[in-house]
């Protein structure tokens, strides 16, 4: 199915450094195609000293939007009109919708996580939660969790000079939602036990099980796990990481990252367009370029 180039096509992208690798022209090019959307996808390699005048040609030419990635999501704020709440909260964002020449930043990751978890059956508003992690991945899903209405989440992190400077953010989104969001030292291990045994998921937000650490777990103690714990690890490669197939051995509903890249995809799609992504559609595509 292919829709021809016009003078009306408008323009989406990627702005990120390096940004050739990504998955997301195919996501939404084919999107664009199938719901009759006059629209394309491209990736732009933007140097971080060209970023604001790269964010300017958006209302200059007219374009639907632009979703960024590393090392973007940050410095973009400055740089757009308005935020969402979460896109506020965290300080940072990954997707620019155009309206008008009004810039209105969002944050789609926690989005993608929140729907993921939804899709696989895993019911966590009102509940607790555990996160290992507290990076931009670990922060956009504790912000929108918190926003949705999960009613707690223990969050645990090396500490490190990073912990300090996550600390007063977490109070700040804590204090905004009225969810109750505690921050630990992952060295802890009876503060981890005891947040995983009062938790209704466990979510790995950190790096340790992919590339090259396939062969560790983020988790310092596997038998923590239970078969009534759903766990979700951000990562979507390898699709089964070390410690969702811990998760699997304890009988444990197991997810990976996969869905979150497409929802994520999904959320700013209907962002630009209005329209919902054909994921029955987008997912195997995806499935496939993973593998390559």
């Amino acid at each position: 199915m292919k829709n021809e180039i016009s003078g009306k096509t408008r323009l989406a992208g990627l702005y990120a450094l390096p940004a050739r690798h990504s998955f997301s022209p195919i996501m939404h090019t084919t999107a664009f195609q199938t719901t009759g959307v006059d629209a394309v996808y491209l990736s732009f390699d933007v140097q971080p000293e060209r970023l604001g005048e790269s964010i300017q040609a958006i209302r200059d030419l007219e374009m639907l939007g632009v979703n960024l990635s590393m090392p973007h999501k940050m410095a973009a704020v400055q740089y757009v009109d308005e935020l969402s709440q979460a896109a506020r909260l965290i300080g940072a964002i990954n997707t620019i919708v155009n309206h008008d020449g009004k810039l209105i930043g969002h944050i789609t990751d926690g989005i993608g996580c929140m729907e993921s978890l939804k899709q696989n059956g895993i019911a966590i508003i009102g509940k607790r939660m555990t996160i290992l992690g507290a990076g931009g991945a670990a922060t956009a899903i504790i912000t929108q969790a918190a926003i949705d209405g999960v009613k707690a989440i223990d969050v645990f992190n090396i500490k490190d000079d990073f912990y300090q400077m996550i600390a007063p953010k977490l109070a700040m989104i804590a204090e905004e939602t009225n969810c109750q969001i505690q921050l630990h030292d992952l060295a802890n291990e009876k503060q981890l036990a005891d947040s995983l045994a009062a938790s209704s998921l466990l979510i790995n937000a950190t790096n340790i099980g992919m590339a090259p650490k396939t062969d560790q777990m983020p988790l310092p103690d596997p038998t923590l796990l239970r078969s009534d714990l759903p766990v979700f690890d951000v990562i979507y490669h390898p699709g089964e990481t070390k410690l969702l197939k811990a998760a699997k051995e304890k009988g444990a509903t197991a997810v990976n990252g996969l869905g979150m890249l497409l929802y994520q995809g999904a959320a700013a799609f209907k962002l630009w367009t209005g329209k919902e992504m054909p994921i029955e559609l987008i997912q195997p595509l995806l499935e496939r370029e993973i593998k390559k």
